[in-house]
């Protein structure tokens, strides 16, 4: 079936974290991103999500520049195409460089209309296999130790099969070891968000003194640009690293492999410029026997779908990032809510397209800005 696009219409939408979250670089209380439904000619609709950061912390993009990128470019070059998949659609962009988060969101709703005009689920369409997925948390840097540890009992009692915390020099391994004392056996990892440096003899020492931990993983400890330093740090810790903010496509996957970068790959769909590109990664690291996990940007319940749906992929061995919304947001854009049962989120395969809908009333409520565009209506031939 083809899909003319006729209109997009951006919604930035602004909705207050349950619990501020703090990573090596910022604190956070509110997150803002851009929703994003596209109308075919026919009235088919679908919904997408881009879940850039509001700052250029985490990487270069941010709510503003993927507004602008949206709106100037990827948007007008796909108004009054036609495509029957959501790859089709996404080749009208691909002379924009980068700007992963924009092009992320803008086909994740290609993705949604398209299954939802074939009633087919987008778990389906990318060919995933679980029921259901497994679900751990991630936990920003607590200002006390004690905090820390309230914390990680929460959401072990409520069932989550993985602890993610965030750590900083200085801040890493007092707080990862009160974990492990306390909860000997837990599914544990760190996330540094490139907070450490080779050249800093401290930060070295740091890193290799978490390997009497027992983590599951060292999640991407240094720059985003460099997977030599990654090498060079492995092949020291017996401890996996994982490469999150270094892979931006498939291509920078293999060479990170090719390299012993990292023994474990974290797939954000946002930051790999959407659902195809994750699968494509997905599939090269099941060759390379690989192990992979979903990561998360705090998505609404229209990205959290997604994440829901690709993690349904059968290389998703680890428990990621997507976890219930209620534990981020007290009230979420999209009905069902996505809420997590003794760790695990049911895939919705009974339900097409992303198996959520939106919900108009929450997210106008919540909305900050909004614009339509349209494609030019072309007079008929006399």
């Amino acid at each position: 079936m083809s899909h003319t696009l006729g209109a997009v219409e951006m919604v930035l939408v602004r909705l207050p974290l349950v619990r501020p979250f703090t990573t090596s670089s910022h604190t956070k209380d509110h997150l803002d991103h851009i929703l994003i439904r596209v109308r075919d000619q026919d009235g088919a609709e679908g919904w997408g999500e881009c879940a850039s950061p509001s700052d250029p912390y985490y990487c270069s993009e941010t709510t503003e520049t993927s507004w602008h990128i949206l709106r100037d470019f990827l948007i007008p070059g796909l108004l009054g195409k036609s495509f029957e998949r959501a790859s089709e659609a996404a080749a009208t962009w691909s002379k924009v460089r980068g700007n992963n988060f924009a092009k992320a969101g803008l086909e994740m709703a290609c993705w949604d209309l398209v299954c939802r005009a074939s009633r087919t689920s987008l778990a389906g369409a990318l060919g995933g296999q679980r029921k259901e997925i497994y679900s751990g948390v991630s936990l920003g840097i607590e200002p006390t130790l004690d905090g820390l540890l309230e914390q990680v009992e929460r959401y072990l009692d409520q069932g989550y099969r993985r602890i993610k915390t965030k750590i900083g020099p200085g801040r890493d391994l007092a707080y990862l070891r009160a974990v492990r004392q306390r909860w000997p056996d837990v599914p544990l990892m760190a996330d540094a968000n490139s907070a450490y440096s080779l050249e800093n003899p401290e930060h070295v020492a740091a890193l290799k003194a978490l390997d009497d931990l027992d983590l599951m993983m060292i999640e991407q400890p240094l720059a985003d640009d460099d997977i030599v330093d990654h090498a060079r740090l492995q092949s020291q810790l017996r401890t996996p690293l994982c490469l999150d903010e270094s892979i931006h496509s498939v291509a920078d996957a293999r060479k990170a492999l090719d390299l012993g970068s990292c023994r474990i790959i974290n797939i954000k769909v946002s930051r790999l410029g959407g659902l195809e590109e994750a699968r494509r990664v997905h599939d090269l690291c099941v060759q390379r026997g690989v192990p992979v996990w979903c990561g998360g940007m705090h998505e609404f319940g229209v990205g959290r779908a997604a994440n829901v749906a690709i993690c349904s992929l059968p290389g998703f061995t680890l428990p990621g990032d997507v976890s219930g919304s209620d534990r981020a947001y007290r009230e979420d854009i999209v009905d069902p809510p996505i809420r997590a049962h003794s760790g695990a989120i049911d895939v919705p395969w009974d339900r097409p397209g992303l198996g959520f809908e939106a919900n108009l009333s929450r997210i106008r409520a919540n909305a900050v800005r909004e614009l339509v565009l349209e494609a030019e209506r072309r007079p008929l031939a006399a």
